[in-house]
């Protein structure tokens, strides 16, 4: 077991890591003891993981039974009428301020029941029991919460801090090939944008991570939560340099809106939104050819695509890529490479680097 803190002044959490995390009450009493509960969780997760996660409950000394909010499991899910959902179960159960939310699943649990917490009477306090790879070492920490729109990904939502985050690592024991994946593309991006040391680990241990094997899997999560930990405590509302987090993202999350939330998983899309990213910053010169093809060749040996869907032509791409937070004042602005571990915003980016990079595609895919 190890805690990582995230560091915000009267809002610092502490990250517990390690296997059966969720059984051990201590990780929840600080935060839940004499509190009501709720358990936002899915119909996917709730059966693994719900009978743990109600002992551990009780042992760390909630008050009453938990109120259970079993929601339908998907990204198409992601939506306001769920949360919506999430707030009348409160309403009804008459759950006041000093009640605590529980989000047990992925990052569409997390981010969902994180913006009810946030909404709710203005402001509840919860708790991240992420049960996936991605949702463990980027969802789940920094306090980005919030649900989609059908014109544009994550476009409503709010910055409101987890007060403690508990990833058990034996959970993923049960997390399909698919979604282990789509996980691995978040891990692939601190190796990227921050730490050219762990991309050359990832390099040479990616097939114990895709084998699931825990120490590998730990050591993965706890560089990727120091990492994110780190960029958080500098900038928590991404005035700066948060904003590097979202390398691929400008470009994944226009794959995942003209798809149709769920066609592509999350993961899936940064994936394929890193390797343009790396060949678009090879083309401005900003990042040594050899060093995109190792970017791009790490991110297909993990199992994911480098080229989008043939659906999307440079023009939708376009299109839906002015529908981004990174846009300020109407510019786009985009999370390129000067190098491995050296991410940079720009809105001052070759034009035509990016048509290229579109057309390119269009004719790859």
């Amino acid at each position: 077991m190890e805690i990582l803190n995230v560091e915000l002044g009267e809002r610092s959490y502490p990250i517990h890591i390690g296997p059966g995390e969720a059984a051990r009450a201590e990780c929840f009493t600080p935060v839940l003891e004499g509190r009501r509960v709720a358990v936002v969780t899915n119909s996917t997760v709730g059966p693994l993981y719900g009978e743990r996660l109600r002992a551990s409950l009780a042992a760390a000394g909630v008050r009453d039974e938990p109120l259970w909010i079993e929601l339908p499991d998907g990204e198409s899910h992601k939506s306001l009428a769920t949360v919506e959902q999430i707030l009348t179960r409160l309403l009804e159960a008459r759950f006041d301020r000093g009640s605590r939310i529980v989000a047990l699943g992925g990052g569409v649990v997390g981010d969902i029941a994180g913006f009810a917490a946030a909404i709710y009477q203005r402001g509840i306090h919860f708790v991240q029991v992420p049960t996936t790879l991605l949702a463990q070492v980027d969802s789940s920490v920094g306090g980005k919460t919030g649900v989609n729109h059908p014109l544009g990904k994550n476009m409503i939502g709010s910055f409101h801090q987890p007060r403690a985050v508990v990833i058990d690592t034996d959970s993923l024991q049960s997390l399909p090939t698919r979604e282990l994946r789509a996980g691995l593309a978040e891990v692939i991006k601190y190796g990227l944008m921050q730490d050219a040391d762990f991309f050359a680990w990832l390099e040479e241990h990616l097939d114990r991570l895709l084998a699931l094997e825990p120490e590998a899997l730990a050591h993965a999560i706890r560089r990727s939560c120091a990492c994110k930990a780190e960029v958080v405590a500098a900038d928590e509302r991404e005035s700066g340099r948060r904003a590097l987090l979202n390398l691929g993202h400008t470009f994944g999350h226009a794959i995942e809106t003209g798809m149709g939330y769920g066609a592509w998983l999350h993961g899936e899309a940064v994936g394929t939104g890193m390797a343009m990213a790396a060949r678009m910053s090879a083309r401005m010169g900003w990042l040594a050819p050899a060093d995109a093809a190792r970017a791009e060749a790490l991110i297909h040996r993990a199992g994911l695509d480098t080229y989008p869907p043939a659906e999307l032509d440079a023009a939708r791409f376009r299109e839906l890529m002015g529908i981004d937070k990174k846009v300020s004042e109407g510019r786009l602005r985009l999370v390129l490479l000067r190098g491995l571990g050296a991410a940079e915003l720009t809105a001052d980016f070759d034009d035509n680097a990016l048509q290229h990079t579109l057309d390119e595609t269009a004719r790859a895919a």
